[in-house]
């Protein structure tokens, strides 16, 4: 479990659990969550001492009821938890988590269920816990996450001022046992109308009755000059902030509601009403306490449900399941409609279609620029590939232009030994080394350092397991044996690739290792200076070695082959171009100084040698510079899982190597490409 985790299921010490229904056989999600949950799962006749699992109130659960009333068994009643899955179950997608409920099921109004106790009896006032439940609410609004996340926030919502009426799905048992029936909602569409005339109504749709696998209660004939129907897969949490009132029977929509700062009319009985959080309609006469958000959140969402992590294959807490769903639905949300990946190398094919290729719509490979925009999708293309003419032709078509470049936390090994990358950046303004011009990177460096300290704690947590793992890009290279400092000041200059964009674009006058090194010595006479050449360059298969006549008058040690973050471990200053080196430095509190203009560099965190962007305004601290460009800015790739995932799931990977190795094709491609490195004089 994670640090923040405090979720304790109810003791189920290895308990016998008998069901009646096949889904508990065959749903292996649901089996291996009751089975982490200590339940060991039986078939046959249970005795008095012995649990009955049933899905909530479905018809199916009148067979384990039976069984109870005739054995004494103890009903154990299980739903899907309130943050189920991108798609609906029906769609085939397994749950992130569940109810497990021994009282009762907490959609049942008629007696307490194990939410509804906790909600009424726990003491909720944990400074932590409730710090906890503010960030998960921080986090679902940014995400737009929902029960099911499958949503756009793109989807323009109606102009506001709209009166928002939640539609469910006929015959749910969540209506029936909450208190209401089909002409409830007649009820509530009347006095929607009532309450606020000459308004107009927006009825949202439920995803399973746009989806096409259950009838609604509300259709076109519902429709008038002032009511439309909302089936697209808009976000909720858009749809709330343009809405002057929100109307429901038992949604849970009407809890994110709450969550939005509403407080929704309610029609029903559902777990969220009766806490003063809402203008019930058909009050639940026990629920007498007053809750704030932050506690509703806290019993319903850190307290109450049992999560399941799909990439560790163990039960967590609320923030892993948040961190998932927000990688796999950024990923559904940019993918589902495809790209046209322009010019793409035949070796990364194979790992960007399992990338971006895994949200309905595989990628398509064009080599010719003309053919890419006759395909309507956005053009993908590697980041050093685009050019003035490129975005000249995608402009003149109105076409999305998505460049694509390695993350930084990238592999167990170099992309020049074609490892496939765990991490990739997608930026549609520019790219996040190329000061020239304003990237989403930059943007959201912005953004983030208007962040609040307290929405800064995952941010902060990364960097500290970032450093206790010893993590950086490639993560290659050894120890190095450090001589005797005798208390000198010691300079690290990392080596960079010389013909690599990003010294074309943002070195500045400084473009080359051996001027780097120049200047270091000038900028510190008297310092211990490591030179650390670029890994690429050691191999052999990139321009930038500096000769060796050079190297001993200016460098005090050459860290050939050696672990960056051990020489920044005892580092007192980095000097570097434009190296991710540098940031890699401040993460762990080395002061840098930067000839050029890398990404970090310009605000306030760095000693700037060289012209930075006048627009780079913004003062963000560590943690905010961290949170936009290893949590925001990346996508991250589960290579074990095939999944989406959060960068949190990628640092674990990387820290232990548990990553499959690269397919031999390419081991023997990498090493083909090496050779022709080394025997450019047969052809130059």
């Amino acid at each position: 479990m994670t640090e923040h985790d405090h979720h304790e299921p109810a003791d189920t010490s290895s308990r016998r659990a008998y069901y009646f229904t096949g889904g508990f056989l065959t749903n292996a999600r649901v089996r291996r969550i009751l089975e982490l949950s200590g339940y060991e799962l039986k078939l046959g006749k249970p005795g008095a001492d012995d649990d009955i699992l049933v899905w909530g109130h479905s018809p199916y659960a009148k067979r384990g009821e039976a069984m109870a009333a005739s054995t004494g068994a103890q009903i154990v009643r299980v739903e899907d938890a309130f943050l189920r899955s991108l798609h609906p179950g029906r769609d085939g997608e397994p749950p992130m988590g569940l109810t497990i409920d021994r009282r009762g099921a907490y959609f049942d109004a008629s007696k307490p269920s194990d939410l509804e106790h906790l909600l009424a009896t726990h003491a909720l006032d944990n400074t932590s816990l409730l710090d906890r439940a503010r960030e998960a609410i921080d986090r679902m609004k940014a995400g737009h996450l929902t029960k099911y996340s499958a949503v756009d926030p793109s989807i323009e919502p109606p102009a506001p001022g709209y009166v928002l009426v939640i539609d469910q799905t006929r015959g749910d048992a969540s209506i029936r046992l909450g208190g209401a029936t089909q002409n409830t909602f007649r009820e509530m569409l009347v006095f929607a109308r009532e309450e606020n005339p000459g308004a107009r109504i927006v009825i949202k749709t439920h995803p399973e009755t746009a989806g096409g696998h259950r009838d609604g209660h509300y259709g076109q004939a519902d429709c008038d000059d002032l009511t439309e129907l909302c089936t697209d897969p808009i976000s909720p949490w858009v749809l709330m902030e343009g809405a002057v009132a929100v109307y429901t029977v038992t949604s849970q929509l009407g809890f994110e509601a709450i969550l939005a700062g509403h407080k929704p009319r309610v029609f029903g009985q559902p777990f969220y009403a009766g806490w003063a959080l809402t203008d019930d309609r058909n009050p639940v006469d026990r629920r007498t306490r007053k809750l704030t958000r932050a506690q509703l959140v806290a019993g319903a969402l850190l307290l109450y449900p049992t999560w399941y992590d799909p990439y560790r294959d163990r039960l967590c807490g609320l923030e892993d399941v948040l961190g998932a769903l927000e990688a796999q639905s950024r990923a559904w949300r940019a993918d589902r409609n495809g790209y046209s990946a322009l010019g793409m190398r035949a070796w990364k094919r194979g790992p960007f279609q399992k990338v971006f290729g895994q949200s309905g719509t595989p990628l398509r490979f064009i080599d010719k620029a003309e053919r890419a925009i006759a395909s309507e999708k956005p053009i993908m293309v590697w980041a050093s590939k685009d050019c003035s003419k490129l975005r000249q032709i995608c402009e003149d078509a109105g076409r999305a232009l998505i460049r694509v470049e390695d993350g930084f936390l990238r592999s167990r090994g170099l992309g020049a030994d074609l490892i496939p990358p765990l991490s990739l950046v997608t930026d549609d303004l520019g790219i996040y080394y190329d000061p020239t011009r304003e990237s989403r990177l930059e943007q959201m460096i912005v953004a983030a350092a208007e962040r609040p300290a307290k929405r800064l704690f995952r941010a902060e947590r990364l960097i500290r397991a970032l450093i206790a793992t010893g993590l950086s890009k490639y993560n290659v290279g050894a120890k190095p044996e450090i001589p005797n400092l005798a208390g000198r000041e010691v300079v690290l200059v990392p080596g960079q690739v010389e013909d690599d964009a990003s010294i074309r674009l943002g070195a500045g006058k400084i473009a080359t290792n051996l001027d780097l090194l120049r200047q270091a010595r000038m900028l510190h006479p008297d310092a211990f200076l490591i030179f650390k050449p670029h890994p690429d360059i050691e191999a052999g298969l990139r321009q930038g070695t500096v000769p060796e006549d050079e190297l001993a008058i200016l460098a005090d040690m050459v860290a050939h082959h050696s672990d960056p973050i051990a020489l920044i471990a005892i580092a007192d200053r980095v000097v570097t171009m434009t190296s991710l080196l540098g940031f890699e430095a401040l993460l762990r509190g080395v002061p840098v100084t930067a000839t050029g203009a890398p990404f970090y560099a310009g605000w306030g965190l760095t000693e700037d040698l060289g012209p930075v962007p006048a627009r780079r305004q913004a003062r963000p601290n560590i943690a905010s510079l961290a949170h936009a460009v290893l949590i925001e800015y990346p996508r991250y790739f589960d290579p074990v899982t095939g999944l989406a995932c959060p960068v949190e799931v990628a640092v674990e990977r990387l820290a232990t190597g548990d990553i499959p190795a690269p397919a031999i094709q390419l081991r023997w491609l990498a090493k083909l490409q090496g050779w022709f490195a080394g025997h450019a004089w047969l052809w130059r």
